[in-house]
């Protein structure tokens, strides 16, 4: 995983380069006709139910836009929220409000819908020892984002980017020429780099789980779009050699089944491509 300094480097990049996408060379609007002096307050308003996240996030946007803004949270991130609350009022120079405005809500409206869904799956998973998972399928550019709310929402995070772990997928080990091969240029490639990267590896059936076993030094196996019986049968022919993920088209209906199977981890994309924005809005207070 990466660090944590690499992770606010990350947070910092959103931060500039959404402001460059949405400012550019001045927020006219606001400069049209608010006096740069003007001092305003607003509120965060929640306009739907669920899991709040991001509101961390607003506070460092606030700061890099102006850091004479004044934020009184009054709901934490993690917490759950319900149509009326208000989550936080934020207060100083009205220009600098409006400039963060849209930031702040396009992205707490999608990290709060993030750490919802999180939260739903984590609650289908009580009681049977599966962790929930994201991936790589991430909106480009706010990954940091996404990957941040499904940790507020209870989940946890798998590799952060192609950097941080090795992932031996279907068309790596085709092109590698099969498991045991990718394996092992792998292994060799990580002591001639002199890198410290877990090894994760797909297998599509039981008996490219006993390649991998053979071949040793496999951190996670990644059970790929098997059925429960054959997941199960995973589970027991992997023991405690290695850890096991299950993937693959697993949603609501039957998560709880798959972990039932016995796998340590459930990995499901739809935490970050398929959910629908919570509705927030920032209002002005009298």
């Amino acid at each position: 995983m990466i660090s944590k300094a690499q992770f606010n480097t990350e947070i910092e990049l959103i931060i500039a380069n959404a402001i460059r996408e949405d400012v550019g060379d001045g927020d006219h609007s606001s400069l049209a006709c608010i006096p740069a002096t003007a001092q305003g307050k607003a509120k965060l308003l929640v306009k739907d139910k669920g899991i709040i996240a991001g509101v961390e996030f607003a506070k460092q946007v606030f700061a890099h836009i102006d850091k004479d803004l004044k934020v009184e949270t009054l709901i934490n991130d993690g917490d759950q929220v319900k149509q009326g609350d208000i989550v936080f009022y934020v207060e100083g120079a009205s220009q600098s409000i409006l400039k963060a405005e849209r930031l702040v809500l396009n992205a707490m409206q999608r990290m709060s819908a993030i750490a919802t869904k999180t939260k739903s799956f984590v609650a289908l998973l009580e009681g049977t020892g599966t962790k929930i998972l994201d991936t790589r399928k991430t909106t480009p550019g706010i990954r940091a984002l996404e990957k941040w709310a499904v940790k507020i929402g209870g989940g946890e995070n798998h590799r952060f980017a192609l950097y941080d772990m090795i992932m031996l997928k279907d068309n790596h080990i085709d092109f590698a020429g099969g498991i045991s091969k990718a394996i092992e240029k792998t292994k060799q490639y990580l002591k001639d780099t002199g890198r410290d990267l877990k090894i994760i590896v797909e297998a599509r059936n039981l008996e490219e789980i006993k390649a991998i076993l053979k071949a040793k030094g496999v951190y996670r196996i990644l059970i790929d779009n098997f059925n429960y019986e054959d997941t199960r049968a995973a589970v027991k022919l992997i023991g405690d050699q290695c850890l096991t993920e299950s993937s693959g088209g697993i949603n609501e209906k039957t998560l709880r089944t798959y972990a039932e199977c016995g796998v340590d981890y459930i990995s499901s994309g739809a935490l970050t491509h398929s959910v629908y924005n919570m509705d927030l809005s920032l209002k002005a207070v009298d």
